[in-house]
């Protein structure tokens, strides 16, 4: 069975889909049947984009990728200076 990737958007769709159908009296269970989901991805899914709009999901998942970015930039410069640093121990 292949996994199936949602955007940040589908997400917030699916989500809003469960809140209808938990303030209807369904169970969380039942919920993630419908939406072919598993009920651990659900929690995962209600943790990390509960209560957020479609603009702020956007808006994470840039600021995930710089983040990102930004670690290697420092991962490296620091591996950087490690280097040099053996290099000018072994000058002397």
């Amino acid at each position: 069975m292949s996994r199936r990737r949602y955007t940040p958007e589908q997400i917030i769709g699916k989500l809003r889909e469960a809140e209808v159908a938990l303030a209807q009296g369904g169970t969380a269970a039942q919920v993630c049947r419908t939406l072919g989901i598993g009920e651990q991805t659900f929690y995962r899914w209600r943790r990390e984009y509960g209560g957020l709009k479609v603009e702020q999901a956007k808006r994470l998942k840039v600021l995930e990728q710089e983040n990102t970015r930004l670690r290697r930039a420092v991962a490296d410069l620091t591996q950087d200076k490690l280097i040099l640093q053996e290099e000018v121990r072994g000058n002397f």
